[in-house]
């Protein structure tokens, strides 16, 4: 149902975000600097192919702090986002009362 009050008849609806990585978007929602300076999203460096590393001990930026202070990546499928959206509310709560939040960074 549309605004208009339009219908149209479907045997199913696909939805779909991502078909870049996160580090482009980023370049073209803030600046190519701020890209930069984060640096590629997902991945364990673990050395595989397309996953540049260094090894990080954690999947890289994601539901954690950046490089980009106040900057924080929040993504995945329905389960990903259902389950790490509490961590980073908490974390970010914490960071509000002044409570050491560690996370694993650069080796």
């Amino acid at each position: 149902l549309f605004e208009d009050g339009s219908e149209l008849k479907v045997d199913a609806i696909v939805c779909c975000t991502g078909f870049q990585s996160m580090n482009e978007t980023v370049a073209g929602i803030v600046s190519r600097e701020v890209a930069d300076k984060v640096g590629p999203c997902w991945g364990l460096g673990s050395g595989v192919k397309g996953d540049p590393g260094p090894w990080q001990g954690e999947l890289r930026n994601m539901w954690k702090p950046t490089a980009q202070e106040a900057l924080w990546f929040h993504g995945g499928n329905l389960a990903l986002s259902r389950f790490y959206s509490k961590y980073v509310a908490l974390q970010l709560k914490a960071r509000m009362e002044g409570i050491a939040t560690p996370v694993y960074g650069e080796p």
